[in-house]
């Protein structure tokens, strides 16, 4: 009789997993480095070779190139550097051959999207913004903006060669910034209330990078204003 029962107890326990619905994998999320560890210590050599990432479906990074002489963003499974050519033009090419000393990445399946309010006009209010609409993910997470902005100031790092590090001012030696206006673009961005100096500044739970929909400027996110855009938040 306890036979019987066991053999029944297995055949409900059979059913009912075969009739549970299929679980998302959530999504992926990777740190690489430190940003303290490179501003304040000089570990400007390579963490991590960005063509050793193998699954690039729905990718998503960014971080400097080794040696602060670069900007890195990888945008949906493509990856951009940019460099300083002179104090007014940059240049944008696609490769992966490359290295970073942190870098932040992961790999979103779903976005939610949300029209980003007129009045959001600064980093420090999309900041509030993001805090206030992502209550219920799972954080760190990552993050995109899709439309039109009216200015924004992005930067290269361009370290001269051979410098040694010990301070963010050391650090930001040689770097350019370079204004954009009235620009179609995508902004990719990493959202954490607890990476401040691992992957966002101290003073920060953002860090974004820019490209203009032309794929001829790129840099890291320092100001902007927006004109009509949207954001996109990942589904958990």
């Amino acid at each position: 009789m306890n036979r019987i029962k066991t053999c029944l107890v297995l055949i409900s326990l059979i059913i009912i997993s075969g009739c549970k619905p299929s679980v998302k994998t959530k999504n992926e999320f990777y740190i690489v480095g430190q940003m303290k560890d490179v501003m304040w210590k000089g570990k400007l050599g390579p963490s991590i070779q960005l063509d050793t990432i193998k699954n690039t479906q729905g990718l998503y990074g960014l971080g400097p190139v080794s040696y602060l002489s670069g900007e890195l963003l990888i945008n949906d499974g493509q990856t951009y550097v940019s460099r300083v050519t002179s104090d007014s033009t940059m240049s944008v090419e696609k490769n992966n051959t490359i290295s970073a000393p942190f870098f932040v990445y992961s790999n979103v399946k779903d976005w939610k999207i949300v029209d980003l309010p007129l009045e959001i006009q600064s980093i420090v209010q999309l900041q509030n913004f993001i805090t206030d609409n992502s209550k219920d993910l799972k954080k760190p997470f990552t993050f995109k903006l899709k439309g039109k902005v009216s200015k924004a100031t992005i930067h290269i790092q361009n370290l001269p060669k051979g410098s040694k590090v010990s301070s963010p001012k050391e650090a930001h030696q040689g770097q350019v910034n370079y204004k954009i206006f009235d620009e179609d673009c995508t902004i990719v961005g990493f959202y954490s209330e607890n990476h401040q100096g691992i992957f966002t500044h101290h003073d920060s739970y953002l860090h974004m990078h820019l490209i203009t929909d032309d794929e001829q400027k790129m840099g890291h996110l320092d100001d902007v204003k927006f004109e009509k855009i949207q954001l996109y938040l990942p589904k958990n």
